[in-house]
């Protein structure tokens, strides 16, 4: 039964019209860091980069390096949408932008996320057998068909991410829409919807058609008489969320994704009206496939278990950001912190001044105000500074943050010497004050 399930074949339409959507975005998505200034605004304005812990040998290019870089990846893009060696082009994407990925995070955004995912399981399928220069070097290579189990993953993972997306949203800020409320208010010099959107009714569709959405987009499209209905809703979501959050080509991917709900005739006679449709059904099973189910056991167990370990850490991810990355938790919370490092030459006893702007970018700022993790390997790299300069500090960092429309509380324990703290991959930090988040909220209630 589960091989039947599995590796019946059928027709390949969806997968190759995808190919050449999802070529032609990440190409887009790699020139467009280019020509929009995000390469020098994220990796070259500061002297130091917030990477992925544990990954400090990942760093920018020198000189004029990383546009090179990019410049390469926009080229392998379109190698993938043209399907020329098209397994080498996409490990070679997904390599140099899982590069960039675990190289900052400054500039986090889950579809950065996304897009690894996307592309090592694209790597995996046979998404070049038809229409692709591959066939074309090597007719051998056509296909009209393919593996069920390449729909399975694909809406798998869909699945995984939407669901926890509106798991995500179930707590108080964003179900009495105070949250959406916060981020329209940059909003408001939109045109022809600035306005609209800082009417409080705005701010309650906006929550509950997110939950709404998210949690019911699959079913909705897998089920053909919601299909239609669901995909304009994708469409009019979709580009309400690249008009008011500018978040890149995620929108315009998950359109594309709907490929793969519809009739594979349907896409076929619309798209592809030259190629034949596969009908043949055969089971072919693969030598391999007992290991290739285990990895992909393990892969949706890891899909599921990441968004849930922030449950088993202690404290509020919304408060210690700990269990928030790699957990499709999009859009959840506005952060403002005020923070001061206090220098201390352990010889002399003496304060030496840091200058934050003279090291950091804007955005950095902003983060390293508000994220412990970012102010532990700040607090590091001030540490490993003043080493190379012969000096032994100590580090006390004063840092207040507000969560949403919650009041200031201390972030970092100030008694703490941050030079000397150890960072606990995966449980929590107790140099990170409790949060009163719940506190704050019901007094502020007394208070209106």
């Amino acid at each position: 039964m589960l091989n039947k399930w599995l590796y019946t074949r059928v027709d390949n339409s969806a997968l190759v019209l995808f190919r050449v959507i999802f070529g032609l975005l990440i190409a887009i998505e790699a020139w467009g860091a280019i020509a929009t200034g995000w390469i020098k605004r994220t990796l070259l304005d500061s002297d130091f980069n917030f990477h992925f812990i544990g990954f400090n040998f990942l760093q920018p290019l020198p000189g004029d390096g990383m546009y090179y870089y990019y410049g390469i990846m926009g080229l392998l893009g379109i190698f993938v949408m043209l399907g020329y060696r098209y397994r080498l082009s996409i490990l070679g994407y997904g390599i140099l932008w899982a590069g960039v990925y675990f190289m900052q995070k400054s500039s986090y955004n889950n579809h950065y996320y996304l897009l690894v995912l996307l592309l090592g399981l694209l790597a995996c399928m046979p998404a070049n057998r038809y229409l692709s220069l591959d066939v074309k070097r090597n007719p051998e290579l056509r296909q009209l068909s393919m593996p069920r189990w390449v729909y399975i993953v694909i809406i798998a993972q869909l699945w995984i991410v939407y669901s926890f997306g509106a798991i995500a949203k179930l707590y108080p800020d964003w179900l009495d829409a105070s949250l959406p409320g916060l981020l329209m208010k940059a909003r408001s010099d939109y045109w022809l919807i600035g306005d609209v959107l800082q009417q409080q009714w705005a701010h309650y569709v906006i929550a509950y058609m997110g939950i709404l959405f998210d949690g019911l987009i699959i079913p909705a499209l897998l089920w053909k008489p919601t299909r239609k209905i669901a995909f304009v809703l994708s469409i009019f979501f979709h580009l309400f969320n690249s008009i008011v959050f500018h978040i890149g080509i995620f929108p315009y991917m998950s359109l594309a994704f709907t490929l793969f709900f519809f009739p594979a005739e349907t896409i076929q006679r619309i798209f592809l009206p030259k190629k034949p449709f596969y009908t043949a059904n055969e089971l072919i099973l693969p030598k391999n496939r007992k290991r290739f189910e285990l990895i992909f056991l393990v892969y949706f167990i890891f899909q599921i278990g990441l968004p849930l370990r922030h449950w088993f850490i202690k404290d509020d991810v919304l408060w210690t950001e700990e269990g928030h990355r790699l957990s499709w938790r999009m859009m959840l919370r506005a952060k403002h912190g005020r923070i001061s490092f206090k220098v201390i030459d352990k010889k002399s006893g003496k304060r030496i001044i840091v200058n934050r702007k003279d090291m950091l970018s804007s955005k950095q700022q902003r983060a390293v105000a508000t994220k412990p993790d970012m102010i532990w390997q700040f607090c590091q790299y001030l540490k490993q500074k003043f080493a190379k300069e012969g000096r032994d500090v100590s580090i006390y960092v004063n840092c207040r943050v507000r969560v949403n429309n919650h009041d200031y509380e201390t972030l970092i324990d100030p008694n703490v010497d941050m030079a000397a703290a150890k960072w606990d991959y995966f449980w929590h930090n107790d140099w990170i004050m409790p949060s009163n988040l719940d506190k704050s909220k019901k007094e502020r209630k007394l208070r209106k």
